[in-house]
């Protein structure tokens, strides 16, 4: 079995490679202002391993980014009445950028709880 932390560079290599797709896929969207930065954020916080100061302040600020956008297109969501808050039918725009956002979310609260407990060894159970 891999070693926790080759196993958790080899995700973050991974995760990294999704949002710099979904950062290229959103140039050609109406509202890229918003998207772009968030995926291009989370691809470089994914990159960067070895520079924590600079990389706990991207963490943060690609959390909150995702926080705000996923509030963002909830409310949309609520306010038109389109599709409806827990669906997961990826023909409507507004079920990606969910999907999109609470993705970036995750891979953030995963790379915060892996840098605050790198000095700590994992335990997986055996």
């Amino acid at each position: 079995m891999a070693k926790p932390r080759n196993l958790f560079r080899v995700c973050s290599l991974l995760m990294a490679f999704l949002f710099a797709y979904s950062a290229s896929v959103q140039l050609n969207d109406p509202d890229w202002y918003f998207w772009f930065p968030l995926y291009t954020l989370a691809c470089v916080v994914n990159l960067i391993n070895y520079r924590r100061r600079i990389k706990l302040m991207m963490m943060r600020t690609a959390l909150s980014l995702g926080v705000f956008l996923l509030v963002k297109v909830i409310a949309e969501d609520v306010i038109t009445e389109k599709v409806g808050v827990l669906s997961l039918d990826l023909t409507h725009r507004v079920v990606r950028e969910k999907i999109g956002s609470g993705l970036v979310i995750a891979s953030m609260v995963l790379q915060l709880q892996a840098s605050s407990s790198s000095s700590k060894t994992i335990d997986f159970g055996k």
